[in-house]
């Protein structure tokens, strides 16, 4: 049996689903919420619903379970979320009742640049969250991923939509030139399924990323370029950024773009191209290739779509 934190997350159902696929038994751990949780649909899974900070209830939902994925974050929530509560205590928390749970590999997701003494929140808590795991005497595997995209995630879609809905002209934080290394989902899953059974993997960490280097700017204009719209990019500092976004935030609801987006674009987030095909011999996705996502219909066939959805209700 396997357990999966943060199996509500594009990242959690996309391993789910791998998971499933591939014959193994899953429990998904999902906190207390007043709202319905975003499980794959179709999909076999237990369901545990207990807090990362109930250690009676973690004892509970880790019986039968032998392997863990770590993967919950408060960082999707942007400033609603609680990083300290999530990522650090949390992670303590569980680490601590998996080490005396004889679990036999605990996996946790974490960034490129993840360093307690980093000056970036979740960088800082991605960390701290590492040494708990790696004190509590738990056998873990550790992987840092660059930026992910796919299909509902919090980097090209909410990109995208910001693009959509811009007046003309795009705002790019600092001059653009701060590099990033987007990882393809199913890529960065195959990583973590292929990770849980090599035991060349036992308490080791990996920095990985995809196969190609790009800056801000470049990712900007091949998303505009995929979504058939052009906008006038204009420079901005961070500090009005990061005003602008939570501005937004807080008017637009649906608005979804986490303020810690900027944080990974504030420096350089990056490592060797060649580390996932050494470590795991996969060659990455290419970037450009994989945004069919974002691709918008034709205006003629939306309308078309619209006035015949009435009569199929």
């Amino acid at each position: 049996m396997i357990l999966v934190t943060g199996a509500t997350g594009f990242i959690g159902r996309a391993l789910v689903r791998h998971l499933t696929e591939s014959g193994e038994q899953v429990r998904v751990l999902l906190r207390p919420s007043p709202k319905s949780p975003r499980l794959p649909k179709g999909v076999p899974v237990e369901v545990a619903v207990v807090s990362l900070h109930d250690e009676r209830g973690l004892r509970a939902a880790l019986r039968g379970v032998h392997q863990i994925y770590h993967l919950a974050s408060a960082e999707s929530l942007g400033q609603h979320g609680d990083l300290f509560a999530t990522d650090i205590e949390g992670t303590r928390h569980l680490a601590q009742v998996a080490a005396g749970a004889d679990i036999e590999r605990f996996i946790f997701l974490s960034h490129l640049g993840a360093d307690r003494a980093s000056a970036f929140p979740v960088h800082k808590a991605k960390g701290i969250a590492e040494e708990h795991i790696r004190r509590s005497g738990v056998p873990y595997t550790i992987i840092r991923s660059a930026l992910v995209y796919g299909p509902e995630d919090r980097f090209t879609t909410s990109l995208a939509r910001f693009i959509l809905h811009s007046p003309g002209i795009f705002p790019i934080p600092g001059d653009g030139r701060t590099l990033v290394q987007p990882l393809w989902v199913e890529d960065l899953v195959t990583c973590l399924v292929w990770a849980l059974h090599n035991p060349e993997t036992l308490h080791q960490t990996y920095e990985i990323g995809g196969g190609e280097y790009f800056t801000v700017r470049q990712i900007i204009e091949t998303l505009m370029n995929v979504l058939h719209t052009r906008r006038l990019l204009v420079p901005l500092s961070p500090p009005y950024m990061r005003a602008l976004f939570v501005t937004l935030d807080a008017l637009t609801p649906r608005f979804n773009f986490p303020t810690y987006w900027l944080d990974y674009v504030a420096v350089n987030r990056t490592c060797p191209v060649d580390n996932l095909p050494r470590a795991f011999g996969l060659m990455p996705a290419r970037f450009a290739y994989r945004l069919h996502y974002l691709q918008r219909k034709p205006l003629a066939q939306r309308i078309w779509e619209a006035l015949r959805a009435p009569r199929q209700t």
